[in-house]
Parts: C-alpha cells; sequence; structure tokens
C-alpha cells in the first residue's frame, strides 16, 4: 500500500486553463444531473423494488492525488438475501470485485441491471462527484488501492495526479475487453498527452460509446 502515496503537497497546480476547465465542469454536470434526475429515480425505485436493498452503493476508490473516494454508483448487482437494515446508500469496500468483471456476471441478476450497466445509467450519481470537484467528466476511472498497487505499480502516482473521471482513454478504446496492462498504456497516454484536444476527443466519442453499449457487462 506505500507504493500509493498521497500527493496533496507535492503535485503541481493546475494551470489557469484547466482550472476553468474544472469550472465549467462543475456547472455542467450540475446541470445534466438535475437533467438525470428523473430517470435516477426510476432506476433507483426499480433496483429497490427488485432486489430489495438500497437503491444506491458507494464504492471505495483511490481519488485525486491518493485521496479516499466512495464512489456512488446505481445497485447492478445483488444475490442472497437482503440485509435487514435498510438505507439508501450501502458503502462496499470491494477489492476484488472490478477484477472479476466478466460477461454472464451472474452478480448482475436480471435484464434492467444489466441494461444500467451496459449504457452506464448506473454511473450517473457520480456527476454529484464532479460537482464537488472530486471527479472530472473526463479522466482515468478511479480504481481500488488494489488495483493500483497489483497493476499500475510505480507508474500509479503519476495517473493519480489527474482527476478520476467519468469517461477515458480506455473507455472509448475497447472498456471492459481490455486487459490491465492495455487500461495502464492508456491512462498513461491520457496523463502525459493530456490537452483540451485530447479531452473534447474523448468527450465527443464518449457519448456513441454510451449508446451503443458496446464492449461492457
Amino acid at each position: 500500500m506505500a507504493s500509493i502515496p498521497l500527493l496533496h503537497d507535492s503535485a503541481p497546480p493546475d494551470d489557469l486553463a484547466w482550472q476553468a476547465v474544472g469550472w465549467c465542469e462543475r456547472i455542467g454536470a450540475a446541470a445534466l444531473l438535475v437533467a438525470a434526475l428523473p430517470i435516477l429515480l426510476v432506476a433507483a425505485l426499480i433496483i429497490w423494488t427488485l432486489s430489495g436493498r438500497t437503491p444506491l452503493i458507494a464504492h471505495r476508490r483511490v481519488g485525486w492525488r491518493g485521496s479516499e473516494l466512495w464512489m456512488l454508483k446505481l445497485r447492478t448487482m445483488w444475490n442472497g438475501p437482503a440485509p435487514a437494515r435498510a438505507a439508501w446508500i450501502e458503502g462496499i469496500d470491494d477489492w476484488f470485485g472490478p477484477a472479476q468483471k466478466r460477461p454472464g456476471d451472474t452478480r448482475v441478476p436480471n435484464a434492467f441491471a444489466r441494461f444500467c450497466r451496459r449504457h452506464s445509467i448506473d454511473e450517473l450519481p457520480q456527476l454529484w462527484h464532479v460537482v464537488r470537484g472530486e471527479m472530472s467528466l473526463i479522466g482515468p476511472r478511479p480504481l481500488t488501492r488494489r488495483e493500483l498497487r497489483d497493476h499500475y505499480g510505480e507508474f500509479a502516482a503519476e495517473v493519480l495526479r489527474v482527476k478520476p473521471g467519468l469517461a477515458g482513454l480506455w473507455q472509448i478504446s475497447g472498456r471492459n475487453r481490455l486487459s490491465y496492462p492495455e487500461r495502464l498504456a492508456l491512462d498513461l497516454e491520457f496523463v502525459r498527452r493530456r490537452s483540451l484536444l485530447l479531452y473534447l476527443q474523448i468527450a465527443t466519442r464518449a457519448v456513441p460509446e454510451v449508446l451503443s453499449g458496446a464492449n461492457t457487462w
């Protein structure tokens, strides 16, 4: 775990252009969140009815500069009896779960849950993290400490120098079918080539990727 240092004091501040992008993102994310609220409410009600569990979960991830990030998602995985205690959000510290995702995952129990995952409806609550300045619309997806330790190693700190995002370079280049070495290579490419042009290219390609639902499960 020591190989993933906190970078609060050592990372250089963003320049004025990226600070402006950050504020535009926060305003845009707030507008998108308001627009998506009816979809989120309907989806949450369906999930609560189908699962008997909290419609929202918070996964522990590593955020910007090594900070802790409890990443919000709509629940799309459940099995076994529902817990007796009811709440709106369940915190999940799942080190192994992300690495176990595969087509036909039995933890995704029905067509509605699969639809939400395929078209990233389950990721919409993360707009709240963008509003709070914890995430960006475009950037490397936030990972668990185990994923960073086992698959990113010495490069983890470099990737953590930019805010995690809702969509990044590997999300438009194959998504879940990519191996961890391929994801690392694309995350490093994003960090090292980071520019407004690359940002716009990813943003433009992310929308049709989400609508198609290709390469995800």
